[in-house]
């Protein structure tokens, strides 16, 4: 059976690598007692594949980890199980069987969104708010971005599907995944350069709220929370 988790990352274990976290988790399965199923060979490993690598210091309420079972109990004693043995700042928040024939979530995202903020007294100056709106009310936004082949210029106007802001916070639903991967604070030093701005080192606070697989076609989007494409173990 292959069963998705997902789980926030807040608190200090923010500032742990996805390494650190892979680890952890495999420590966390082993002690909760999960059935989990494990690769053949010399080196057997649990057969465990995350959706997509946070960045140190980013917080989250909407991480994926997919996992093969021998069994499962009910959702609900699953995550009771998992939360027992987690550190503060790791929760699990649902525990859900998928189809047979699902991929799993790494190979499926397609988009994110994210609320950030500006540590209290690193806020850009004033007016920023309307600047802000402007900047992605272009039609094009290009910039120089690393690639696998070097630097290349792209518009990364599309890959920015919703966006707001308010009272301070910015809200963002971008692009994700091995496609084309969207960072917010790659948006945000766009924005800083494109306004003429000094946006501090260090003064965002990037929370990720949700990851999402894309349900439709290549010309109508139908963006639908990994969390829905399974079901609760009664």
């Amino acid at each position: 059976m292959n069963v998705r988790i997902k789980f926030e990352k807040t608190g200090p274990l923010r500032f742990i690598s996805h390494l650190d976290v892979m680890r952890y988790f495999q420590k966390v399965i082993r002690r909760a007692g999960i059935d989990i199923c494990f690769s053949e060979g010399f080196s057997p490993h649990m057969i465990m594949s995350f959706a997509a690598p946070l960045g140190v210091g980013l917080t989250s309420e909407g991480e994926y980890v997919d996992i093969r079972v021998n069994s499962a109990v009910s959702s609900k004693e699953a995550i009771e199980r998992l939360n027992d043995v987690m550190a503060e700042g790791m929760k699990a928040l649902s525990f859900r069987k998928l189809p047979d024939n699902s991929k799993n979530a790494m190979s499926i995202v397609a988009a994110a969104d994210y609320e950030v903020r500006f540590r209290e007294g690193r806020e850009p100056e004033e007016g920023w708010e309307k600047k802000y709106m402007e900047f992605l009310n272009q039609p094009e936004i290009r910039i120089v971005k690393e690639t696998k082949k070097g630097q290349q210029e792209v518009d990364i106007r599309p890959w920015v599907y919703r966006w707001a802001v308010q009272s301070g916070v910015i809200r963002m639903q971008v692009s994700a995944g091995s496609v084309h991967n969207l960072k917010p604070e790659l948006l945000l030093q766009a924005f800083e350069s494109w306004a003429g701005l000094e946006i501090p080192s260090g003064a965002l606070l990037v929370h990720r709220l949700e990851l999402y697989a894309d349900q439709g076609t290549e010309e109508n989007r139908r963006l639908v929370p990994l969390e829905d494409l399974g079901e609760d173990i009664g």
